[in-house]
Protein backbone atom coordinates (compact mmCIF):
# COMPACT_ATOMS: atom_id res chain seq x y z
CA UNK A 1 0.00 0.00 0.00
CA UNK A 2 2.73 2.61 0.72
CA UNK A 3 3.76 2.46 -2.96
CA UNK A 4 0.17 3.08 -4.03
CA UNK A 5 -0.80 5.85 -1.63
CA UNK A 6 0.16 9.46 -2.35
CA UNK A 7 3.85 10.13 -1.66
CA UNK A 8 4.23 12.60 1.24
CA UNK A 9 8.04 12.75 1.02
CA UNK A 10 8.06 16.44 -0.03
CA UNK A 11 6.20 17.33 3.18
CA UNK A 12 8.69 15.38 5.29
CA UNK A 13 11.80 16.56 3.45
CA UNK A 14 11.10 20.30 3.08
CA UNK A 15 10.11 22.58 5.95
CA UNK A 16 9.39 25.40 3.50
CA UNK A 17 7.06 23.27 1.39
CA UNK A 18 5.36 22.06 4.57
CA UNK A 19 4.62 25.64 5.61
CA UNK A 20 3.46 26.68 2.13
CA UNK A 21 1.25 23.61 1.77
CA UNK A 22 -0.24 23.84 5.27
CA UNK A 23 -1.24 27.47 4.82
CA UNK A 24 -2.74 26.71 1.42
CA UNK A 25 -4.84 23.83 2.77
CA UNK A 26 -6.70 26.20 5.08
CA UNK A 27 -6.99 29.17 2.72
CA UNK A 28 -8.05 27.05 -0.26
CA UNK A 29 -10.93 25.47 1.66
CA UNK A 30 -12.01 28.97 2.69
CA UNK A 31 -11.79 30.16 -0.92
CA UNK A 32 -13.96 27.26 -2.07
CA UNK A 33 -16.55 28.22 0.53
CA UNK A 34 -16.74 31.66 -1.07
CA UNK A 35 -16.85 30.04 -4.53
CA UNK A 36 -20.22 28.47 -3.68
CA UNK A 37 -21.55 31.29 -1.48
CA UNK A 38 -21.15 34.16 -3.97
CA UNK A 39 -23.19 32.50 -6.78
CA UNK A 40 -25.81 31.40 -4.25
CA UNK A 41 -26.11 34.94 -2.92
CA UNK A 42 -26.47 36.35 -6.43
CA UNK A 43 -29.28 33.87 -7.12
CA UNK A 44 -31.02 34.65 -3.83
CA UNK A 45 -30.97 38.38 -4.58
CA UNK A 46 -31.87 38.25 -8.29
CA UNK A 47 -33.66 34.91 -8.72
CA UNK A 48 -31.84 34.65 -12.05
CA UNK A 49 -29.69 31.72 -13.20
CA UNK A 50 -28.49 33.95 -16.03
CA UNK A 51 -26.94 36.31 -13.49
CA UNK A 52 -25.22 33.37 -11.81
CA UNK A 53 -23.79 32.28 -15.16
CA UNK A 54 -22.74 35.85 -15.89
CA UNK A 55 -20.78 35.90 -12.62
CA UNK A 56 -18.85 32.84 -13.76
CA UNK A 57 -18.11 34.40 -17.14
CA UNK A 58 -17.14 37.77 -15.63
CA UNK A 59 -14.14 36.35 -13.77
CA UNK A 60 -12.40 34.81 -16.80
CA UNK A 61 -10.71 37.95 -18.14
CA UNK A 62 -9.57 39.25 -14.70
CA UNK A 63 -8.13 35.84 -13.87
CA UNK A 64 -6.21 35.50 -17.15
CA UNK A 65 -4.94 39.09 -17.13
CA UNK A 66 -4.07 38.83 -13.45
CA UNK A 67 -2.21 35.59 -14.11
CA UNK A 68 -0.12 37.06 -16.93
CA UNK A 69 0.83 40.06 -14.80
CA UNK A 70 1.32 37.89 -11.71
CA UNK A 71 3.54 35.47 -13.60
CA UNK A 72 5.79 38.34 -14.75
CA UNK A 73 5.99 39.72 -11.21
CA UNK A 74 6.82 36.26 -9.85
CA UNK A 75 9.89 36.20 -12.08
CA UNK A 76 11.11 39.57 -10.75
CA UNK A 77 10.39 39.79 -7.03
CA UNK A 78 10.75 37.69 -3.91
CA UNK A 79 7.96 35.15 -4.33
CA UNK A 80 7.34 34.95 -0.60
CA UNK A 81 6.53 38.67 -0.46
CA UNK A 82 4.27 38.41 -3.50
CA UNK A 83 2.37 35.55 -1.88
CA UNK A 84 1.98 37.61 1.29
CA UNK A 85 0.63 40.51 -0.78
CA UNK A 86 -1.76 38.19 -2.59
CA UNK A 87 -3.14 36.79 0.69
CA UNK A 88 -3.77 40.31 2.02
CA UNK A 89 -5.50 41.40 -1.19
CA UNK A 90 -7.66 38.28 -1.57
CA UNK A 91 -8.50 38.40 2.12
CA UNK A 92 -9.61 42.01 1.72
CA UNK A 93 -12.11 40.98 -0.98
CA UNK A 94 -13.51 38.32 1.37
CA UNK A 95 -13.87 40.98 4.06
CA UNK A 96 -15.74 43.17 1.58
CA UNK A 97 -18.07 40.31 0.68
CA UNK A 98 -18.74 39.63 4.38
CA UNK A 99 -19.58 43.27 5.11
CA UNK A 100 -21.82 43.46 2.03
CA UNK A 101 -23.64 40.28 3.09
CA UNK A 102 -24.32 41.75 6.54
CA UNK A 103 -25.82 44.95 5.17
CA UNK A 104 -29.58 45.40 5.08
CA UNK A 105 -29.55 45.47 1.27
CA UNK A 106 -26.56 43.57 -0.21
CA UNK A 107 -25.49 44.92 -3.60
CA UNK A 108 -25.19 42.52 -6.54
CA UNK A 109 -22.80 44.85 -8.38
CA UNK A 110 -20.53 44.82 -5.35
CA UNK A 111 -20.49 41.01 -5.33
CA UNK A 112 -19.51 41.04 -9.01
CA UNK A 113 -16.80 43.64 -8.47
CA UNK A 114 -15.29 41.94 -5.41
CA UNK A 115 -15.33 38.47 -6.97
CA UNK A 116 -13.67 39.82 -10.12
CA UNK A 117 -10.98 41.48 -7.99
CA UNK A 118 -10.59 38.28 -6.02
CA UNK A 119 -9.91 36.32 -9.18
CA UNK A 120 -7.49 38.95 -10.47
CA UNK A 121 -5.55 38.75 -7.20
CA UNK A 122 -5.66 34.96 -7.42
CA UNK A 123 -3.83 35.46 -10.70
CA UNK A 124 -0.98 36.87 -8.63
CA UNK A 125 -1.11 34.02 -6.12
CA UNK A 126 -1.37 30.90 -8.26
CA UNK A 127 1.54 31.32 -10.74
CA UNK A 128 3.77 32.63 -7.95
CA UNK A 129 2.99 29.60 -5.78
CA UNK A 130 3.49 27.22 -8.71
CA UNK A 131 6.81 28.83 -9.65
CA UNK A 132 8.11 28.57 -6.09
CA UNK A 133 7.52 24.85 -5.53
CA UNK A 134 10.33 23.29 -7.64
CA UNK A 135 13.06 25.05 -5.64
CA UNK A 136 11.40 24.10 -2.36
CA UNK A 137 11.22 20.36 -3.03
CA UNK A 138 13.88 19.69 -5.68
CA UNK A 139 13.45 18.00 -9.05
CA UNK A 140 13.43 14.49 -7.56
CA UNK A 141 10.34 15.22 -5.43
CA UNK A 142 8.45 17.38 -7.92
CA UNK A 143 6.04 14.66 -9.21
CA UNK A 144 5.10 13.83 -5.62
CA UNK A 145 4.60 17.53 -4.82
CA UNK A 146 2.38 17.89 -7.91
CA UNK A 147 0.29 14.93 -6.73
CA UNK A 148 -0.06 16.46 -3.26
CA UNK A 149 -1.24 19.73 -4.81
CA UNK A 150 -3.82 17.87 -6.87
CA UNK A 151 -5.04 16.10 -3.74
CA UNK A 152 -5.38 19.44 -1.95
CA UNK A 153 -7.34 20.95 -4.83
CA UNK A 154 -9.71 18.01 -5.21
CA UNK A 155 -10.41 17.66 -1.50
CA UNK A 156 -10.82 21.43 -1.18
CA UNK A 157 -13.37 21.60 -3.99
CA UNK A 158 -15.46 18.98 -2.16
CA UNK A 159 -14.97 20.00 1.48
CA UNK A 160 -15.14 23.78 0.98
CA UNK A 161 -18.53 23.90 -0.77
CA UNK A 162 -19.94 21.26 1.61
CA UNK A 163 -18.95 23.31 4.68
CA UNK A 164 -20.12 26.49 2.98
CA UNK A 165 -23.53 25.02 2.22
CA UNK A 166 -23.90 23.77 5.79
CA UNK A 167 -22.97 27.16 7.26
CA UNK A 168 -25.38 28.97 4.95
CA UNK A 169 -28.18 26.66 6.07
CA UNK A 170 -27.37 26.52 9.79
CA UNK A 171 -25.64 29.82 10.61
CA UNK A 172 -25.74 32.59 8.00
CA UNK A 173 -24.59 33.42 4.53
CA UNK A 174 -22.13 36.02 5.83
CA UNK A 175 -20.46 33.46 8.12
CA UNK A 176 -18.85 31.69 5.16
CA UNK A 177 -17.21 34.92 4.00
CA UNK A 178 -15.96 35.63 7.52
CA UNK A 179 -14.40 32.19 7.83
CA UNK A 180 -12.79 32.61 4.41
CA UNK A 181 -11.38 35.96 5.57
CA UNK A 182 -10.01 34.37 8.75
CA UNK A 183 -8.41 31.51 6.80
CA UNK A 184 -6.01 33.93 5.15
CA UNK A 185 -4.59 34.77 8.55
CA UNK A 186 -3.28 31.20 8.82
CA UNK A 187 -1.84 31.35 5.29
CA UNK A 188 -0.13 34.67 6.11
CA UNK A 189 1.32 33.27 9.34
CA UNK A 190 2.79 30.31 7.44
CA UNK A 191 4.35 32.59 4.83
CA UNK A 192 5.83 34.89 7.50
CA UNK A 193 7.65 31.84 8.94
CA UNK A 194 9.19 31.01 5.55
CA UNK A 195 12.47 32.17 4.06
CA UNK A 196 12.65 34.55 1.05
CA UNK A 197 12.13 32.86 -2.33
CA UNK A 198 14.07 34.86 -4.90
CA UNK A 199 13.89 34.00 -8.63
CA UNK A 200 16.95 32.44 -10.23
CA UNK A 201 19.54 35.00 -11.34
CA UNK A 202 18.05 37.87 -9.35
CA UNK A 203 14.86 38.19 -11.38
CA UNK A 204 13.68 39.70 -14.67
CA UNK A 205 12.02 43.12 -14.65
CA UNK A 206 8.27 42.75 -15.12
CA UNK A 207 7.04 44.40 -18.32
CA UNK A 208 5.12 43.67 -21.49
CA UNK A 209 8.44 42.57 -22.97
CA UNK A 210 9.00 40.08 -20.16
CA UNK A 211 5.53 38.60 -20.73
CA UNK A 212 6.34 38.28 -24.44
CA UNK A 213 9.65 36.67 -23.51
CA UNK A 214 7.76 34.02 -21.55
CA UNK A 215 5.48 33.32 -24.51
CA UNK A 216 8.46 33.18 -26.89
CA UNK A 217 9.98 30.48 -24.70
CA UNK A 218 7.28 28.12 -26.00
CA UNK A 219 8.63 28.40 -29.55
CA UNK A 220 10.20 25.17 -30.69
CA UNK A 221 9.64 23.40 -27.34
CA UNK A 222 7.32 20.65 -28.43
CA UNK A 223 7.15 18.86 -25.06
CA UNK A 224 5.97 22.00 -23.31
CA UNK A 225 3.54 22.87 -26.09
CA UNK A 226 2.16 19.33 -25.97
CA UNK A 227 1.41 19.58 -22.25
CA UNK A 228 -0.85 22.57 -22.99
CA UNK A 229 -2.38 21.34 -26.24
CA UNK A 230 -3.40 17.93 -24.89
CA UNK A 231 -5.18 19.55 -21.93
CA UNK A 232 -7.11 21.84 -24.27
CA UNK A 233 -8.03 18.78 -26.33
CA UNK A 234 -9.35 16.98 -23.25
CA UNK A 235 -11.33 19.94 -21.91
CA UNK A 236 -12.78 21.30 -25.16
CA UNK A 237 -13.98 17.96 -26.52
CA UNK A 238 -14.32 15.80 -23.41
CA UNK A 239 -15.85 18.14 -20.80
CA UNK A 240 -19.63 17.43 -20.72
CA UNK A 241 -20.56 19.22 -17.46
CA UNK A 242 -22.82 21.70 -19.27
CA UNK A 243 -24.99 18.70 -20.19
CA UNK A 244 -25.27 17.27 -16.66
CA UNK A 245 -28.57 19.07 -15.93
CA UNK A 246 -30.24 17.57 -19.02
CA UNK A 247 -28.76 14.09 -18.53
CA UNK A 248 -29.38 14.07 -14.78
CA UNK A 249 -32.99 15.15 -15.26
CA UNK A 250 -33.49 12.19 -17.59
CA UNK A 251 -32.04 9.93 -14.89
CA UNK A 252 -34.55 11.11 -12.30
CA UNK A 253 -34.16 14.72 -11.26
CA UNK A 254 -32.10 17.21 -9.27
CA UNK A 255 -30.49 14.60 -7.02
CA UNK A 256 -29.11 12.76 -10.04
CA UNK A 257 -27.82 16.05 -11.44
CA UNK A 258 -25.91 16.67 -8.22
CA UNK A 259 -24.42 13.18 -8.31
CA UNK A 260 -23.21 13.69 -11.88
CA UNK A 261 -21.45 16.92 -10.91
CA UNK A 262 -19.87 15.25 -7.86
CA UNK A 263 -18.69 12.02 -9.53
CA UNK A 264 -15.62 13.35 -11.42
CA UNK A 265 -14.38 15.09 -8.28
CA UNK A 266 -14.84 11.94 -6.21
CA UNK A 267 -12.86 9.97 -8.78
CA UNK A 268 -10.17 12.65 -8.81
CA UNK A 269 -9.78 12.38 -5.03
CA UNK A 270 -9.33 8.61 -5.28
CA UNK A 271 -6.85 9.13 -8.13
CA UNK A 272 -4.87 11.67 -6.09
CA UNK A 273 -4.86 9.57 -2.91
CA UNK A 274 -3.59 6.53 -4.81
CA UNK A 275 -1.01 8.45 -6.86
CA UNK A 276 2.10 7.04 -5.19
CA UNK A 277 2.95 5.12 -8.36
CA UNK A 278 3.24 8.23 -10.56
CA UNK A 279 6.68 9.08 -9.16
CA UNK A 280 8.04 5.88 -10.72
CA UNK A 281 6.85 6.69 -14.26
CA UNK A 282 9.69 7.86 -16.51
CA UNK A 283 7.89 8.36 -19.86
CA UNK A 284 5.57 11.03 -18.50
CA UNK A 285 4.65 12.44 -21.92
CA UNK A 286 3.39 9.07 -23.11
CA UNK A 287 1.66 8.53 -19.77
CA UNK A 288 -0.18 11.84 -20.23
CA UNK A 289 -1.45 10.72 -23.64
CA UNK A 290 -2.68 7.44 -22.15
CA UNK A 291 -4.40 9.25 -19.26
CA UNK A 292 -6.22 11.59 -21.68
CA UNK A 293 -7.29 8.60 -23.81
CA UNK A 294 -8.75 6.99 -20.67
CA UNK A 295 -10.51 10.28 -19.87
CA UNK A 296 -12.04 10.54 -23.36
CA UNK A 297 -13.04 6.86 -23.52
CA UNK A 298 -14.69 7.08 -20.09
CA UNK A 299 -16.65 10.17 -21.16
CA UNK A 300 -17.77 8.49 -24.39
CA UNK A 301 -18.89 5.41 -22.45
CA UNK A 302 -20.74 7.65 -20.00
CA UNK A 303 -22.68 9.08 -22.94
CA UNK A 304 -23.82 5.58 -23.90
CA UNK A 305 -24.79 4.53 -20.37
CA UNK A 306 -28.47 4.15 -19.50
CA UNK A 307 -27.87 3.30 -15.84
CA UNK A 308 -27.13 6.01 -13.28
CA UNK A 309 -24.78 3.89 -11.16
CA UNK A 310 -22.67 2.94 -14.18
CA UNK A 311 -22.64 6.56 -15.35
CA UNK A 312 -21.28 7.67 -11.98
CA UNK A 313 -18.55 5.02 -12.07
CA UNK A 314 -17.50 6.10 -15.57
CA UNK A 315 -17.39 9.78 -14.58
CA UNK A 316 -15.33 8.89 -11.51
CA UNK A 317 -12.90 6.95 -13.74
CA UNK A 318 -12.64 10.01 -15.98
CA UNK A 319 -11.92 12.21 -12.95
CA UNK A 320 -9.17 9.86 -11.76
CA UNK A 321 -7.56 9.86 -15.21
CA UNK A 322 -7.74 13.65 -15.34
CA UNK A 323 -5.93 14.13 -12.03
CA UNK A 324 -3.18 11.73 -13.13
CA UNK A 325 -2.83 13.67 -16.38
CA UNK A 326 -2.56 16.90 -14.37
CA UNK A 327 0.28 15.51 -12.26
CA UNK A 328 2.27 14.49 -15.34
CA UNK A 329 1.57 17.75 -17.20
CA UNK A 330 2.60 19.88 -14.24
CA UNK A 331 5.81 17.89 -13.85
CA UNK A 332 6.66 18.31 -17.53
CA UNK A 333 6.01 22.04 -17.38
CA UNK A 334 8.02 22.66 -14.22
CA UNK A 335 11.01 20.59 -15.30
CA UNK A 336 11.07 22.02 -18.83
CA UNK A 337 11.31 25.65 -17.67
CA UNK A 338 14.19 27.39 -15.84
CA UNK A 339 13.29 29.05 -12.56
CA UNK A 340 13.60 32.59 -13.93
CA UNK A 341 10.70 31.87 -16.35
CA UNK A 342 8.49 29.65 -14.21
CA UNK A 343 6.13 32.42 -13.14
CA UNK A 344 5.36 33.47 -16.70
CA UNK A 345 4.94 29.91 -17.99
CA UNK A 346 2.77 29.06 -14.99
CA UNK A 347 0.51 31.95 -16.02
CA UNK A 348 0.10 30.38 -19.48
CA UNK A 349 -0.78 27.11 -17.78
CA UNK A 350 -3.46 28.87 -15.73
CA UNK A 351 -4.94 30.46 -18.87
CA UNK A 352 -5.21 27.00 -20.44
CA UNK A 353 -6.72 25.40 -17.34
CA UNK A 354 -9.19 28.28 -16.93
CA UNK A 355 -10.21 28.69 -20.55
CA UNK A 356 -10.37 25.05 -21.65
CA UNK A 357 -13.36 23.93 -19.52
CA UNK A 358 -15.36 27.02 -20.47
CA UNK A 359 -14.72 26.37 -24.16
CA UNK A 360 -15.77 22.80 -23.45
CA UNK A 361 -19.06 24.03 -21.97
CA UNK A 362 -19.71 25.99 -25.18
CA UNK A 363 -18.72 23.08 -27.46
CA UNK A 364 -20.88 20.48 -25.72
CA UNK A 365 -23.84 22.85 -25.41
CA UNK A 366 -23.65 23.84 -29.08
CA UNK A 367 -23.42 20.24 -30.32
CA UNK A 368 -26.25 19.17 -28.02
CA UNK A 369 -28.39 22.00 -29.35
CA UNK A 370 -27.87 20.80 -32.92
CA UNK A 371 -28.20 17.08 -32.14
CA UNK A 372 -28.79 15.65 -28.64
CA UNK A 373 -27.01 15.57 -25.25
CA UNK A 374 -26.09 11.90 -25.73
CA UNK A 375 -24.56 12.50 -29.16
CA UNK A 376 -22.66 15.53 -27.85
CA UNK A 377 -21.11 13.51 -25.00
CA UNK A 378 -20.22 10.46 -27.09
CA UNK A 379 -18.85 12.42 -30.03
CA UNK A 380 -16.90 14.71 -27.71
CA UNK A 381 -15.34 11.79 -25.86
CA UNK A 382 -14.34 10.06 -29.09
CA UNK A 383 -12.97 13.31 -30.52
CA UNK A 384 -10.87 13.64 -27.37
CA UNK A 385 -9.45 10.12 -27.87
CA UNK A 386 -8.69 10.77 -31.54
CA UNK A 387 -7.12 14.10 -30.64
CA UNK A 388 -4.90 12.54 -27.96
CA UNK A 389 -3.67 9.88 -30.38
CA UNK A 390 -3.00 12.52 -33.05
CA UNK A 391 -1.10 14.73 -30.58
CA UNK A 392 0.96 11.74 -29.50
CA UNK A 393 1.95 11.00 -33.10
CA UNK A 394 2.42 14.58 -34.29
CA UNK A 395 4.39 15.70 -31.23
CA UNK A 396 6.95 12.92 -30.64
CA UNK A 397 9.15 15.06 -28.38
CA UNK A 398 6.16 15.46 -26.06
CA UNK A 399 5.30 11.77 -26.12
CA UNK A 400 8.94 10.82 -25.63
CA UNK A 401 9.57 13.23 -22.71
CA UNK A 402 11.41 11.37 -19.93
CA UNK A 403 11.58 12.36 -16.29
CA UNK A 404 15.19 11.25 -15.75
CA UNK A 405 16.42 13.44 -18.62
CA UNK A 406 15.09 16.68 -17.13
CA UNK A 407 16.43 16.85 -13.60
CA UNK A 408 17.63 20.47 -13.53
CA UNK A 409 16.45 22.97 -16.16
CA UNK A 410 18.40 25.73 -14.39
CA UNK A 411 21.65 24.00 -15.35
CA UNK A 412 20.90 25.11 -18.92
CA UNK A 413 19.74 28.57 -17.91
CA UNK A 414 22.75 30.46 -19.29
CA UNK A 415 22.35 28.79 -22.67
CA UNK A 416 18.62 29.50 -22.67
CA UNK A 417 19.19 33.16 -21.72
CA UNK A 418 21.54 33.64 -24.65
CA UNK A 419 19.02 31.95 -26.93
CA UNK A 420 16.18 34.18 -25.71
CA UNK A 421 18.29 37.31 -26.13
CA UNK A 422 19.06 36.30 -29.71
CA UNK A 423 15.34 35.78 -30.37
CA UNK A 424 14.35 39.13 -28.86
CA UNK A 425 17.07 40.89 -30.83
CA UNK A 426 15.74 39.72 -34.20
Amino acid sequence: MPKLLVDITPLKASREFRLLYGGQVVSFIGTQMTAVTAPYQVYKITGSSFMVGLLGLAVVVPLIVGSLVGGALADQYDRRRLLLLAQFLIGATSLGLALNAMSSAPKVWLIFGLVMLQQAFSGLDVPTRSAAIPKLVGAEHLPAAAALNQLLMQVGTVVGPAIGGLLIAKVSLASTYWIDFASFGIAIAALVAMKPMLPQGGGTKASLGSIVEGLRFLKGRQALQGSFVIDLNAMIFGMPRALFPAIGTAFGGAFAVGLLYAAPGAGAIVGAVTSGWVTRIDRQGRATVIAVIVWGASIAAFGLSKVLALSLVLLAAAGAADVVSAVFRNTIMQLSVPDRLRGRLSSVHIAVVTGGPRLGDFESGAVAGLTSPQFAVVSGGMACVVGAVAIGRLMPRFTGWRLHEHGDPDALDLELTDEMNDELGR
